[in-house]
């Protein structure tokens, strides 16, 4: 009897560390999982990130190119101009027909420098309309966030684009991905600006702290991770309200871009933030440089 009881005992230790291990087993796959996604968020935010920055690049590079082909042009048809001046001198042509020749080289520079004028002028009014539009995008977001703290949210302008900061207690609760009511409430309001303003792209890039997370937290390995997730779930909010996703890149930057350098509890406090940065589409302005 006693060696039947013992056998039964035996057999449920071993079925229980079974089930134990499963268990063990399936969370540490559902972190992994947690884990890869929030990375193939982060990866396709930055080639999107690369490929404008590469395309930006290659317009820049090509109107360089082109004003360096204009600017030997001139220089050649300078020393040309040169060169025919002092030939006519050497073969003893009237001073009429040198005055006439030097009428002609100048009427083409003049006509040459008018052109590039009226580019010049043009570029200038293109950006005068973005710096316009990007002040009309400031009031707008300024406007429709009105109500809440300057403490939790501040709007600015830098490099041409419109950067709203969302202060950690305004989304979430510490080592949370999940945005409080508050926090959706602003960010339903912003969809209803960039709603109306297509012409405005969006990146979300999360910020940490340099405090380490918790060991054990679901789906979470260190900061990076904490900061990609937070702004893939502000993606979510803003494309469910109407923000077409195709604008919207989410970034997570971890602790690397701090506010404050100091480790302060203030310092700290101040760099876990989310930036929603808005930019307004150049596309008119790149075409303009193409063809310089």
């Amino acid at each position: 009897m006693k060696q039947n009881l013992l056998r039964v005992s035996v057999y449920l230790l071993a079925g229980s560390m079974a089930l134990s291990s499963c268990v063990v087993s399936k969370k540490k796959y559902e972190d992994l999982m947690a884990r890869k996604n929030a990375l193939e968020v982060d990866k396709s935010g930055l080639e999107k990130q690369k490929s404008s920055l590469e395309q930006e690049k290659a317009s820049l590079e090509q109107a360089k190119a082109s004003l360096e082909q204009e600017r030997a042009k001139l220089e050649q048809e300078k020393a040309e101009y040169q060169q025919s001046l002092a030939q006519a001198l050497k073969e003893g042509k009237t001073l009429g027909e040198n005055l006439n020749m030097s009428k002609s080289q100048i009427e083409r520079l003049n006509a040459d420098l008018k052109a590039r004028e009226q580019r010049l002028a043009e570029l200038q009014r293109i950006l005068d309309e973005k710096e316009k539009a990007v002040a009309n995008l400031r009031n707008k977001v300024s406007n429709a966030l009105l109500g809440f703290n300057d403490k939790d949210l501040t709007i600015d302008v830098r490099n041409g684009k419109v950067y709203v900061s969302l202060a950690e207690q305004l989304l979430f609760n510490s080592g949370s991905t999940k945005v409080d009511p508050k926090g959706v409430d602003a960010l339903k309001k912003l969809a209803a600006v960039l709603r109306e303003q297509k012409d405005v792209n969006v990146l979300v890039e999360g910020h940490t702290d340099d405090v380490p997370i918790s060991r054990g937290t679901v789906g979470m390995q260190d900061n990076w991770d904490l900061s990609v997730l937070r702004a893939t779930e502000i993606t979510r909010i803003l494309a469910n309200a109407g923000v077409d996703p195709q604008r919207v890149t989410p970034s997570g930057r971890s602790k690397y871009i701090p506010v404050d350098e100091g480790n302060t509890k203030e310092a700290r406090q101040k760099n876990r933030r989310t930036e929603i940065i808005l930019t307004p589409k150049l596309d008119e302005l790149f075409q303009i440089l193409e063809t310089t």
